[in-house]
């Protein structure tokens, strides 16, 4: 999904890997960049979707329908035991929620009762600009964020323009991408930010 001028609050980050001068990469070079599992718990906020046979966290855009319709992370060990405020429509239940658990890549292995978004207060996201502008122009920013597009596909949740920088949401980053993203685009252009959040 593409938004345009999202705020610091509204995004976070995936993925980023670029050769100089090119609009794709090899797959070899994406999974060389590909950063590793957190070690540690993570917690992350999203939409829970179950068929009845897997549920999975959407952390990215989610189709408006009943039941809706999205594509996201598989979870195990995932149960709706004592929360009341899920839907059910057509054997799909669903609900918005912060999931606390491990993530190795590929499932996110639930480890704590779920908590409803309405009611969760998350810790504030930290700013790495210091709320300073950034300095580069539109026409490069929209040339950066289509490359991304591009390069990584489905890796990235959302991305947008935003007082001289871009802002790029993925699921998750240890800093690897962040790096790469610099490498590539120069110091200050892109922001990358982890929908997956470390705990502690």
């Amino acid at each position: 999904m593409r938004t345009a001028r999202l705020p610091l609050l509204a995004v976070a980050l995936s993925t980023l890997v670029l050769t100089a001068g090119c609009a794709t990469t090899p797959a070899a070079d994406r999974a060389s960049l590909t950063p590793p599992p957190p070690a540690g718990p993570i917690v992350a906020q999203g939409t829970v979707l179950d068929d009845g046979s897997e549920a999975e966290l959407c952390l990215g855009a989610v189709s408006e329908s009943a039941p809706p319709q999205c594509g996201g992370i598989p979870l195990a060990d995932w149960s709706w035991e004592g929360l009341d405020d899920a839907t059910e429509v057509s054997g799909v239940t669903w609900g918005a929620y912060a999931v606390h658990g491990t993530y190795d890549g590929d499932v996110i292995t639930v480890t704590e009762p779920p908590v409803p978004l309405a009611a969760y207060d998350p810790a504030p996201l930290e700013d790495p600009t210091g709320g300073a502008p950034g300095s580069a122009d539109e026409a490069t920013l929209r040339d950066v964020e289509q490359r991304i597009h591009d390069t990584l596909g489905k890796t990235v949740l959302a991305s947008g323009a935003y007082d001289g920088r871009l802002w790029v949401t993925v699921v998750w980053d240890d800093g690897t991408l962040q790096d790469a993203a610099d490498t590539e685009f120069g110091d200050d252009v892109v922001v990358v930010q982890s929908a997956i959040r470390e705990v502690g």
